[in-house]
């Protein structure tokens, strides 16, 4: 604001100056003027005895000089002694000049400014000078001056308290919101930023923060109850690993309870086994680092891969498992956790469905759908929507075991194709789950 005022301020003066001068300036052409149509009149008296009307103009400063620098006329105030020096007479005589003097003797040895113009009368060559007190322009200059001075100062005091007011005023909002930022902590959920009422900037940082301070909150409780559900997971295979391995080292056991405690032991390190590795495929693909190697696959390969993989459960469980893809049927995906999501849904169907298992495949538009069906009673319409959340169920008629995390894993590697896993119930009776993959994505 200093540098602002003190610009404007230097602005305003020299525009002053050079007003005054440019009017100082008309004003002596004006009168020069007026001073040589005199001269050139016949009836103007020049060179007679007495009083001249040139003289009886009372001009403040008038000459009229001949070639050689004496005076042929001036005003009452001027003596006989001429204005212009050689050097500027010899300088008029080839064309006006105008000039500045510091002090003026006509003029109580004021500041001026001079003009001279060359003028012809009667074939004799005449020097018109006319001049003018700088005194009232020096007075508004300085009294300009004054002013700056005193109102500049004052000026930048008034703009600076208005300044830090408004922006005091504009800020206090975000200490409010710093202050609450400051006392937010994992321990309150629910805390959000005061948001002032203004549409500006601030109301809008206001509402962008309380929008990520909301996406955290859910971030972190979905964190917690990832946490608190895989614990719990984790506990129950430990607690019965833990409880064979001791019963296995009691003193008294037969070889056949020492072989089953073992293979129970087994049986539950490979459920560990699994539920690691389950939890580090959600964990990468959370943090989108779950690694999907694109390749042309052959859908009816991959669907008689499953197929073999569970072929031992469908026969120990008399139920039958059926595949059917159109021959030629490609798409670019994963194999590996192609193969994984589809066991997974397949795991799913053997575990709480019933009768025979069905995985299909078919073309739409630009998509391909892998479905696997089953017979049993199917969803409850309650599960549906969250069917693909992590640690879910359905109620116990559908059946025991499992982690819940087989179908969120599905709809992990469905996503990290760029496509999507559905579930719904057949018609006719039955579940049906499914994924949705581009056929052509490079």
């Amino acid at each position: 604001m200093a540098l602002v005022l003190a610009a404007t301020g230097l602005f305003l003066f020299l525009r002053l100056e050079s007003e005054l001068d440019k009017s100082i300036d008309d004003n002596l052409r004006s009168r020069a003027d007026e001073v040589s149509a005199l001269v050139k009149e016949a009836d103007t008296g020049l060179g007679r005895p007495g009083p001249s009307r040139l003289s009886e103009r009372d001009e403040n400063l008038t000459q009229v000089l001949r070639a050689d620098g004496t005076v042929k006329d001036a005003s009452t105030r001027l003596a006989a002694q001429p204005i212009l020096t050689p050097g500027e007479l010899a300088r008029a005589r080839r064309g006006p000049i105008l000039f500045h003097r510091d002090s003026l003797a006509a003029l109580d040895k004021t500041e001026g400014r001079v003009l001279a113009t060359p003028i012809r009368d009667e074939e004799e060559l005449l020097i018109v000078v006319v001049g003018a007190s700088l005194e009232d322009s020096n007075d508004a200059a300085a009294n300009l001056r004054k002013l700056l001075l005193v109102g500049g100062p004052i000026a930048l005091l008034l703009a600076s308290l208005a300044g830090y007011g408004l922006a005091s005023a504009a800020l206090r909002p975000v200490e409010r919101m710093r202050r609450r930022a400051a006392a937010i902590s994992t321990a309150e959920p629910g805390m959000r930023l005061p948001v002032p009422p203004t549409r500006d900037e601030i109301g809008r940082l206001g509402t962008t923060l309380n929008e990520m301070l909301a996406r955290l909150e859910a971030a972190f409780e979905h964190e917690r109850t990832f946490v608190s559900d895989a614990s719990h997971e984790l506990r129950t295979p430990l607690a019965v690993l833990k409880t064979e391995l001791e019963l296995a080292l009691h003193r008294g056991r037969s070889p056949e309870e020492l072989e089953h405690a073992l293979a129970s032991a087994a049986e539950e390190t490979d459920r560990l086994v699994q539920l690691a590795e389950d939890l580090l495929v959600i964990a990468r693909f959370d943090q989108g680092k779950l690694p999907v190697r694109l390749a042309a696959v052959e859908v009816d390969d991959v669907l008689a891969d499953v197929r073999a993989r569970f072929d031992i459960r469908s026969r120990e469980t008399h139920r039958a498992l059926l595949s059917d893809a159109p021959d030629g049927l490609c798409l670019n995906a994963d194999p590996e956790r192609l193969r994984q999501a589809l066991g997974n849904m397949v795991d799913n169907a053997f575990r709480h469905g019933q009768g025979t298992v069905r995985l299909s495949a078919r073309a739409s538009n630009s998509h391909v759908e892998l479905h696997v069906s089953d017979e049993g009673p199917g969803f409850p319409p309650e599960f549906l929507d969250a069917a693909f959340e992590r640690f879910t169920r359905a109620d116990e008629g559908r059946g025991r075991g499992g982690t819940g995390l087989g179908l969120a894993i599905v709809e992990a590697i469905a996503s990290a194709h760029h496509g999507t896993a559905t579930a719904s119930n057949r018609p006719e009776g039955g579940a049906d789950v499914w994924l949705t993959l581009p056929a052509d994505r490079a």
